[in-house]
């Protein structure tokens, strides 16, 4: 169970968050590898990590093979994580535009290069987020036109570029993949918003060696220890749905252990960014309340909260 990179989202405070609750691996926003070339100092700031994320990779994005290589040499004896991802996934305009992300896929030799480049250049494992497809590449037309270099591990959108962030998800793609590079891990990503979703994707799906999931943990990074709980065997589930299942559980007791783990989140990223922390906890603190009685005006409060006490006032 992975928590897949979000540029914005996936900070050290969520990750760490994210690890408490469950997930096995954490992943870094998206980092620059022609900002890791020209003026480093700002990108190794943002994928710096606490000991308690492992394992943690960081995730790289760009087109410049030149720079991929430097940049992996940089991560890997500067920032020492267990492991680089290699974005090839991403359908955000301002990143495709670019010429990175997703639009990388259609691009043979370019994607080989960058590949290469990387794997050359670290000791760390390697591996490579993708989409299910981009006009006429299939991811797995993608994976064969690569399978041969020595990456290890590969994540899987189950939509194409085409389909953004909206559009219908293909997991079938991903048990191709898998049958086609058996010695690889293949996860799934796209759409995992529940613990019973991800349940369902695992039995439909059985060869997959796990999931990524992204806007799923977003106001529930337990969703992690709670998908655990679910598939597997003879765990306990009274602890896990006390603390995340509305439906079974009195709203005021739900509510203070969502408190809790806010409260735990706000601390770690102010005591990480300060008071820039404080602004950006704001959106996770809107996501934690969703679905409360009262959560719009308390959203409101929220957002004007300038200082940890404040958070802690209005939560209380």
């Amino acid at each position: 169970m992975a928590l897949a990179p979000m540029a914005g989202i996936t900070d050290s405070a969520f990750r760490q968050i994210c690890r408490k609750y469950g997930a096995d691996v954490t992943y870094s926003e998206m980092a620059s590898v022609s900002a890791l070339f020209f003026k480093p100092q700002k990108t190794l700031e943002l994928v710096r990590f606490n000991k308690s994320e492992r394992p943690y990779v960081v995730q790289l994005f760009g087109k410049n093979p030149k720079h991929f290589a430097a940049s992996a040499k940089i991560i890997t004896e500067k920032i020492k994580p267990d492991g680089i991802d290699i974005n090839f996934g991403c359908p955000a305009k301002k990143v495709f535009g670019h010429g990175s992300g997703c639009a990388l896929m259609p691009q043979k030799e370019l994607a080989r290069e960058i590949i290469s480049a990387v794997c050359e250049n670290t000791s760390l494992p390697v591996s490579i987020k993708i989409r299910a497809g981009i006009k006429d590449m299939t991811a797995f037309d993608f994976i064969k036109n690569t399978a041969d270099l020595p990456y290890s591990a590969i994540m899987v959108h189950g939509r194409t570029y085409e389909g953004s962030f909206s559009g219908e998800v293909d997991f079938s793609i991903c048990e191709k993949i898998k049958k086609m590079v058996p010695e690889k891990i293949v996860l799934g990503n796209g759409g995992i918003m529940t613990s019973e979703n991800a349940k369902n994707i695992l039995k439909r799906y059985p060869l997959l060696d796990g999931l990524g999931i992204a806007r799923g943990a977003w106001g529930r990074p337990w969703i992690f220890e709670e998908i655990r709980g679910i598939i597997n065997v003879g765990t306990d589930l009274v602890s896990v749905q006390k603390r995340t299942d509305t439906r079974s559980v009195p709203t005021k007791y739900y509510f203070s252990k969502t408190k809790k783990i806010m409260l735990e989140h706000a601390k770690l990223i102010y005591k990480d960014k300060g008071k820039t922390g404080l602004f950006e906890i704001r959106k996770h603190m809107c996501w934690y309340i969703r679905g409360f009685p009262g959560a719009a005006e308390m959203r409101k409060k929220l957002v004007m909260a300038k200082s940890l006490k404040e958070i802690i006032d209005i939560l209380n």
